[in-house]
């Protein structure tokens, strides 16, 4: 059975690393504000020279590494950002250019906080019909540069960062490594509860972030902990085989909020919000990375990857590793 299977993680981070106690002298807020209610300690900004395209190839290099793999062997690059470097084109295509890499195919998704769940799911549909056999699967951001940083309610929320993964189609024997199931979702009537007010084809601009947080937490709580029960059901497990589950790191309360909901251990779940904030598509390929990297995510775990983001979308994979 051919499987798509994680051979390689990395990720980046801008050098600049702000506290809240720094954005407490821009705006009128505070460390224990920010911590109580959603976790958050630090994030990182993106200074000059520092793109999201810079921010993927680097993640791209370091998942590389990790896998053992060349540039020059991928042959898909699955970019997930609401922040590309141009309107067009795609992101991907300057990460591919960065990386080396004369001739493969490259494009970007677009499904803000969940794009990398919609990246992963893309790339995997082309492994497993084996159109492919290596891809580079990116969730990279610059939110700093769509933020009003005059909202103390989003402004401290967000930062910058990349998160990538190196998947291999692999005829596994038993079909039980790899992605084991995916599943997505969106509904485009919440559109006005996270949003950006600008863009091409309406306001010619970049636009800024705007979010009814009380409202987007609601919907988060309900969301995850359904689609990551289906996916589960999906791949014939439960969350009791569950070894570790990689969420989007919005807010640590709707971690834990999550978590509850699906009768899990809050030990099981990866948390990097308070060093990273919220990354959008960064996060989750981020937050996995840190885990792969410091020992927790060991070969033949199962591990559940969710997020949700504006649009609303939403989304869950089941990977055993």
């Amino acid at each position: 059975m051919i499987r798509s299977v994680v051979t390689g993680t990395g990720s980046a981070l801008p050098v600049r690393r702000v506290s809240n106690a720094e954005l407490a002298q821009q705006v009128d807020t505070s460390d224990e504000w920010i911590v109580e209610r959603t976790g958050i300690r630090f994030r990182h900004i993106a200074g000059p020279g520092e793109t999201t395209a810079t921010l993927a190839a680097d993640a791209c290099r370091a998942a590389l590494a990790a896998a053992d793999v060349q540039a020059a062997d991928v042959d898909l690059i699955v970019l997930a950002t609401a922040t590309p470097d141009q309107t067009f084109p795609a992101t991907a295509t300057k990460v591919q250019a960065m990386l080396g890499i004369p001739d493969c195919v490259a494009f970007d998704v677009a499904a803000v906080c969940s794009g990398f769940l919609y990246a992963v799911q893309v790339a995997d549909s082309m492994i497993r019909a084996g159109a492919h056999r290596r891809a580079l699967v990116i969730g990279a951001e610059t939110f700093s540069r769509i933020l009003d940083w005059e909202d103390r309610t989003t402004c401290v929320l967000f930062g910058d960062g990349a998160g990538a993964i190196v998947l291999e189609a692999q005829n596994t024997a038993d079909g039980q490594r790899g992605i084991l199931a995916t599943r997505l979702h969106a509904d485009g009537r919440h559109n006005e509860l996270l949003y950006v007010d600008g863009g091409p084809s309406t306001t010619g601009t970049v636009g800024k972030l705007r979010m009814k947080g009380r409202e987007v937490f609601r919907h988060a709580v309900t969301n995850l902990a359904a689609v990551m029960g289906e996916s589960l059901s999906a791949a014939g497990l439960s969350a009791e085989d569950v070894d570790w589950v990689v969420p989007h790191q919005a807010n640590a309360r709707i971690l834990d909020a999550t978590a509850k909901k699906l009768g899990l251990a809050p030990e099981k779940v990866v948390v990097t919000v308070d060093r990273h904030a919220n990354t959008s598509a960064a996060s989750v390929p981020l937050a996995l990375d840190t885990a792969v990297r410091d020992g927790r995510i060991r070969p033949g775990q199962l591990v559940v990857l969710e997020a949700m983001g504006g649009g609303f979308t939403w989304g869950a994979a089941v990977v055993r590793f």
